[in-house]
């Protein structure tokens, strides 16, 4: 698994992973809220699958 997510994209995935997880624990959202962890886990690991799927990276350039 080689990390194809930049500084900021995973900052953001974990952000909004814990946003959709709180909002869905307190009920102030439904069931899909839990749909929180994905970004989350993907934010933690810095490997997004469908990245790799599409050849994408967020990653800078190494130098």
């Amino acid at each position: 698994m080689k990390l194809n997510e930049g500084v900021i994209d995973r900052a953001l995935r974990v952000i909004a992973g814990l946003v959709l997880i709180t909002l869905a624990a307190t009920g102030t959202v439904g069931i899909w809220g839990w749909i929180g962890v994905v970004p989350l886990l993907t934010g933690l690991f810095g490997f997004c699958p469908v990245y790799a799927i599409f050849g994408m990276s967020t990653c800078s350039m190494k130098k």
